[in-house]
């Protein structure tokens, strides 16, 4: 029987998420608030797309979030 996980990595941390999942299902999995910008494998995803975008086992997600102050 496969494995019904996904194995990920989000900010160079692993994570495990169902078959299936989305970048939105990663986003909120960390909790993270916007504004922040994603990567699925050093590829810029734009926000209009994060619930369509199906993850694949072994991505590597980049959430970035600004940094302020000065």
């Amino acid at each position: 029987m496969p494995d019904a996980d996904l194995n990920l990595l989000i900010n160079q941390q692993p994570y495990r998420l169902p078959v299936g999942a989305t970048l939105s299902d990663a986003i909120e999995l960390i909790g993270l608030k916007p504004p922040f910008a994603a990567a699925i494998n050093l590829e810029f995803v734009p926000r209009s797309q994060y619930a369509q975008r199906r993850l694949a086992e072994g991505d590597r997600i980049e959430l970035i979030a600004p940094v302020t102050g000065g």
